[in-house]
């Protein structure tokens, strides 16, 4: 059997605030294609599919449009829900969508009831976990503490329970967690309960192959273990993950093979420092120039008119940052003694010429002052 698994769509998802829509969209017809070319019987999804519990139409309608094109392709698909989804939303309707081949797991009920699909072999069941909130499962499922190791440890006893029941079968989990060993991004929601995220890969033990979620890398817990990441960047963290889904092939043992297939890149996302006129002129930077950009300033004073100059050579740069040089003098002296004794205009005054390193002129003190009398007005209103 060949399974392809990928998660971490989050439909309707922006990059400060640039659209993705059309980038999810093209990387729809790359999964569609890929199931076509290399013969799959299976897609798993292992959950958020979307970016927020209420999703906008045009992500719903993509979503979709990506389940019927793969159910008139023939394959069977399996989705579980994310902590980004709405477990209910996503799976309205689900015993009816059963009938088109589209299995929607997406409550705690479902982790035990597996989707069964045979193959030369025999018979593959697959067991779909939701993202499992621990404060929604603890009492109905008597769980003795308060983690995600409980959580995920419960559903897999009920997985494991109902393999043992039905005999000689090969076993795939997906499931929406974070494993310990994998490494996170600054795209994914944080997840912590009681200050922990993370759970064992001991818990899936048992499995013949677990498809993972949650992370936005590609990544290799244990061979049989193994996150696909997200088919696009979501943050400038992901800068250098390649992106894509991972094709499993299943014998009468277990996986048998994988392979990476790499997913289209609309846009690569990179990270530049320096100063600002040497980003403007110098011609090794010309690779970014059609890039998503994070730009990170290095001059000892802030430029005027920074982004406006940048965008003339990187006109998708989307984040400005400033860090002067090591060798820029700082005050020791905290705020509290900078300011001691000052007026108002003087406060405002300084914390611009501290941000900027360069003081404010004249017209800029006077909006200052205009801006501190306003407030004034207001405090002797009230």
């Amino acid at each position: 059997m060949r399974i392809l698994h990928t998660s971490d769509w989050h439909l309707g998802r922006s990059f400060h605030r640039e659209d993705l829509l059309d980038a999810q969209a093209a990387f729809v017809d790359h999964l569609v294609d890929t199931v076509r070319a290399e013969r799959v019987d299976a897609v798993v999804v292992a959950g958020d599919v979307y970016d927020r519990a209420l999703p906008p139409v045009d992500a719903v309608q993509l979503a979709s449009e990506a389940l019927r094109r793969l159910a008139a392709e023939g394959v069977r698909v399996v989705v579980t829900s994310g902590n980004h989804d709405s477990a209910h939303r996503l799976g309205f309707a689900a015993e009816l969508i059963d009938a088109a081949g589209i299995h929607l797991r997406t409550t705690p009920a479902s982790v035990g009831r597996p989707v069964l699909l045979p193959d030369a072999h025999g018979t593959v069941a697959f067991y779909g976990l939701p993202y499992l909130e621990p404060d929604a499962v603890r009492e109905p499922w008597e769980l003795p503490e308060r983690s995600h190791a409980a959580a995920l440890g419960e559903a897999m006893r009920r997985v494991r329970a109902d393999v043992a029941d039905r005999g000689p079968t090969r076993s795939v989990v997906l499931a929406h967690a974070f494993v310990t060993g994998g490494q996170a991004s600054e795209s994914e929601r944080d997840i912590s309960v009681g200050g922990v995220s993370q759970v064992s890969a001991d818990l899936f033990d048992g499995a013949d192959y677990v498809a993972l979620g949650h992370l936005h890398g590609r990544q290799t817990i244990r061979p049989h273990v193994r996150y696909s990441g997200s088919p696009l960047a979501y943050s400038f963290s992901e800068a250098g993950h390649r992106k894509g889904s991972w094709l499993v092939e299943l014998d009468s043992g277990g996986v048998s093979t994988t392979e990476f297939v790499e997913a289209p890149v609309p846009r690569r996302v990179a990270t530049v420092r320096g100063r600002l006129e040497s980003l403007l002129q110098d011609p090794r930077h010309a690779g970014l120039e059609d890039c998503w950009l994070k730009v990170v300033l290095t001059d000892p004073v802030r430029p005027a008119e920074a982004m406006v100059r940048l965008r003339d050579r990187f006109p998708h740069a989307l984040v400005l940052g400033f860090e002067p040089d090591a060798g820029a003098e700082r005050p020791e002296r905290s705020w509290t003694e900078r300011v001691a004794g000052l007026s108002d205009i003087e406060v405002a005054a300084g914390f611009v010429a501290d941000v900027r390193g360069q003081a404010a002129d004249e017209p800029e003190t006077r909006l200052l002052q205009e801006a501190i009398d306003c407030c004034r007005v207001g405090e002797d209103a009230a």
